[in-house]
Parts: C-alpha cells; sequence; structure tokens
C-alpha cells in the first residue's frame, strides 16, 4: 500500500463566511456614504420652513432621515422632521418612509444568497 500524503491546506485562507461580511460590510459602508451625499442633496430643498408637509413629503422626509445618521455624526444639526405639518398624515407617511428606507437598505444587506 502507498502510504497517502498528508493533507495539506493554506492556512491563510479566508473561509467563505468571513468574505461575504467583509463584502457586505463594504457595500453598506459605500451605499450609507452614497446615501449622505443625497442627504445633503435634498436637505435645503425639502425641508423648508415656509412648507406645510403633507403625506408625500412626510414619506421622503422618513426616507430621508436614516441618511441624516452620518450629518449627525459629524456635528452639524440637520433637520430629521418637519415641525410646519398637517397633522396625522404626515406622521403616518413620515413612519412608512422610514420602515421603506429599512427595508430597503438592511432588506439588502441581509439577503443570503441562493446555493447554486
Amino acid at each position: 500500500m502507498a502510504a497517502s500524503a498528508p493533507n495539506q491546506t493554506a492556512a491563510c485562507v479566508p473561509r467563505p463566511w468571513v468574505k461575504e461580511v467583509v463584502v457586505k460590510a463594504t457595500v453598506l459602508t459605500l451605499l450609507g456614504l452614497f446615501l449622505a451625499l443625497g442627504y445633503g442633496w435634498a436637505k435645503p430643498r425639502f425641508y423648508g420652513s415656509e412648507r406645510v408637509a403633507g403625506f408625500r413629503l412626510g414619506v421622503l422626509h422618513g426616507a430621508l432621515m436614516p441618511m441624516a445618521l452620518p450629518t449627525l455624526l459629524i456635528g452639524e444639526d440637520a433637520p430629521i422632521y418637519a415641525p410646519n405639518n398637517v397633522g396625522r398624515i404626515y406622521k403616518v407617511g413620515y413612519i412608512a418612509g422610514i420602515n421603506l428606507s429599512g427595508l430597503l437598505f438592511f432588506g439588502f444587506a441581509f439577503r443570503r444568497p441562493r446555493n447554486r
């Protein structure tokens, strides 16, 4: 009988889950930076003090609210809610916008690839 060769595997080969976590963290970071730039563009256009915010602006403000986090973390005072709004309808739109934004942002982050 011939002696079998010892099992030689490279010790520095990353595990598949490590690669997946690194890729997802990188994508989330880049997406967050892109969204922060988008928030910087949208802030002066959609948070006017003279504007009465309704349902549609509530959805937009809710969707933009998570994007304000990088701006708030660096110390800039960023509006995340319109004080001049129509009431309950604006708040319903705001909550819907937050949920839609969270679904899109975190839904892709926690999606598992299909097994082939």
